[in-house]
């Protein structure tokens, strides 16, 4: 059987694949469908390897499955094991939080189930906080890539016997892929848990299915080079169109991976663009293939897989040693790139190359090399002490995991006060928005109510535990007058029973893993329950970056009438604590209402009043953060 063309082009499009997810990590307000590369390169895997399997039942009646399964496996093993065993050793050497589950995690990768395992786990790809950070995270598309190897040569033979017709073949394909991408789009519903979706091998099927099915009717062995110049014009022109496509969704910020649009199609959409490019690429009659093709490109995407496996645990061992991430943002993701790409390099030239081509005659016979008392490669032997030190501390981590009891974020004191707190807003909100939809609005003047709180500062004091924490009297009860509607993340959330206590009037809805994408809605509903306080505090920004539109949009949506505060973020071991604070202050710039609360500065100086995540404040890190809080909002609330 004639060998398929090898399409250098590819390269090129494995490395736009892997360029995007690696800037989308990095910085994921600006790259914000980076995440897109995936579907890059699963579009190229359902093309390549169904043209290679119908080929071979064109020319020989039959396809060799036994040798396909093996060389997938001495192709994507080595360098697979090579990372987990690396990260393992690692973990139990220098960041033991991570070392719980790490057994079911290798395991469930080693057998390609890892995103049953995410799902299973509600291991969340897009929360790169605390203990949702993963070294392995990203790991999900290779158990769905093992998943497509392991079956379609299956689903192929079948298709083959009773399709028969490529006609046929391919409309059965582009079902399944319809199917599929219709399967995503039932199953998102705003608010719920996006990891079944995200991870689903069914729901993300149509990728390969649709360079499985671009395979049936494209087949690269039967693309000629001889075509009219209009046709070579109409593919430049197609090719030209995707490749604006796909470069438009990778920064749209429609393709949010939190919001609706990706999955109600945004993803097909790209899907369709790459399935294009892919198509074109592979035609001899157009420039494609040779646009994709140059020395930084060839070498990117020849390492494609191996940039891809070390990215994130670069990022994640990085990061947990750097205290100040958002400082030096460019420089610190400058160096966590050249140790990518140095890690990936060593393993493309040590791993995935020899062992690409291993035996076991060859394997012995590099043991016997090893092992030899003359022998003077000493570069050899230091390979194999490496390897084997690496193996060695990598397996003790994996047999101690499974007595290693997970450090459950659910059961530590800051949960536990989470939990509790959520509870009590929930009690305490149901109330107030009861009483508000039943009292009509009354205007109060300030001075008025300066007076009677000076009054009742000297008669009736109340929460004087809190005085030391620079909040005066006068202020106490000032505040307790105020109507305020708070939505926040797990920052207040950890802190509202303080902030409920000095503001009974406050309908507070904080929680986990919030974004400001949350915000739209939850202001809307409040709006809708006329339970929309006349100032608004706002605490986000500690999950992730967000840009001057969403900010602005944010404030139409609030209205030029209401006071609104925001808590600026102190996130230090993240890169974008910056970023969303500069924005904050230019939105205080801009918006006569708008008032920024700079809980940065004082977390800053006080260290000692934050847990070890050097983000969440402490039972008396809450008492200073309320205080902060509750002192500014009474010296510009709105009564």
């Amino acid at each position: 059987m004639t060998k398929n063309r090898f399409i250098t082009g590819y390269s090129g499009l494995r490395a736009l694949a892997v360029i995007g997810v690696i800037l989308y990590h990095f910085d994921p307000n600006t790259f914000v469908g980076g995440y897109l590369g995936v579907p890059i390169f699963f579009v190229l895997s359902g093309y390549l390897v169904t043209c290679q399997i119908l080929k071979s039942y064109e020319e020989k009646g039959f396809y060799d499955s036994k040798k396909f399964y093996l060389s997938r496996l001495k192709k994507i093993y080595p360098p697979l094991i090579a990372v987990l065993w690396f990260s393992a050793a690692y973990i139990i050497l220098f960041q033991r939080n991570l070392l719980a589950k790490l057994s079911q995690i290798v395991v469930a990768n080693l057998l390609n189930v890892y995103n049953f395992w995410q799902i299973l786990n509600g291991q969340s790809y897009f929360e790169r906080f605390a203990v949702n950070e993963s070294p392995f995270v990203h790991l999900w598309t290779m158990s769905i890539n093992g998943q497509f190897y392991l079956l379609w040569p299956v689903v192929i033979f079948l298709l083959v016997k009773y399709g028969k017709k490529r006609k046929y073949i391919f409309s059965i394909i582009c079902t399944l892929s319809i199917l599929s991408a219709c399967e995503m789009a039932l199953m998102y519903k705003s608010g719920v848990d996006i990891n079944r979706i995200y991870y689903g091998t069914d729901t993300r099927f149509f990728a390969l299915g649709l360079g499985a099915a671009l395979a049936v009717i494209w087949p690269l062995n039967k693309l000629k080079s001889n075509i009219k110049t209009s046709d070579t014009i109409t593919l430049d022109l197609i090719g030209l169109t995707s490749l604006i496509g796909i470069l438009i969704l990778f920064f749209n910020p429609a393709m949010n991976p939190e919001s609706a649009f990706p999955y109600y199609g945004g993803m097909l959409l790209f899907t369709i663009f790459v399935t294009l490019l892919v198509g074109v690429t592979a035609h001899p009659g157009c420039h494609w293939n040779n646009w994709l093709t140059n020395p930084i490109f060839n070498w990117l995407g020849s390492r494609s897989y191996e940039i891809y496996l070390y990215q994130f645990p670069v990022m994640i061992f990085f990061e947990d040693k750097v205290s100040n991430m958002a400082d030096h943002v460019q420089l610190y993701h400058l160096l966590e790139l050249i140790l990518i790409l140095i890690f990936s390099e060593l393993s493309y030239r040590f791993v995935e190359k020899p062992l690409g081509k291993i035996s076991w005659l060859k394997l012995k016979q590099f043991w016997r090399q090893v092992f030899a008392k003359n022998t003077r490669n000493y570069l050899l032997r230091a390979q194999a002490i490496l390897a084997s030190l690496i193996f060695l501390i990598g397996s003790i981590a994996i047999l101690v995991s499974p007595t290693v009891k997970a450090q459950n974020f659910n059961q530590t004191q800051l949960a536990r006060r989470i939990r509790a707190n959520c509870k009590e807003q929930e009690k305490n909100n149901k109330a107030l928005i009861a009483k508000r939809q039943n009292v009509s609005p009354k205007e109060q003047k300030k001075a008025k109510l300066l007076k009677e709180a000076e009054r009742a500062a000297k008669k009736h004091p109340v929460n004087k535990s809190f005085m030391k924490y620079g909040i005066s009297q006068t202020e106490l009860q000032l505040a307790r007058k105020v109507e305020l509607t708070a939505i926040g993340d797990s920052v207040m959330a950890g802190s509202s029973d303080d902030l409920n206590r000095l503001m009974p009037k406050a309908v507070i809805d904080a929680a986990i893993s919030r974004q400001l994408s949350v915000s739209f809605s939850l202001l809307k509903h409040y709006r809708s329950k006329n339970a929309l306080g006349k100032n608004i505090l706002i605490g986000l920004g500690t999950n992730g970056p967000f840009k001057m539109a969403d900010l602005n949009e944010l404030m139409k949506q609030i209205g030029k009438k209401k006071q609104v505060f925001w808590i600026n973020t102190y996130v230090p071991n993240k890169p974008w604590q910056n970023e969303v604070n500069s924005l904050l202050n230019e939105a205080a710039k801009k918006y006569p209402n708008f008032t920024v609360i700079d809980w940065y500065s004082n977390a800053n100086q006080h260290p000692n009043w934050l847990y070890e995540d050097k983000t969440h404040p402490t039972p008396l890190g809450s008492k200073h953060y309320s205080a902060l809080i509750v002192k500014q909002i009474v010296e510009k609330a709105k009564y």
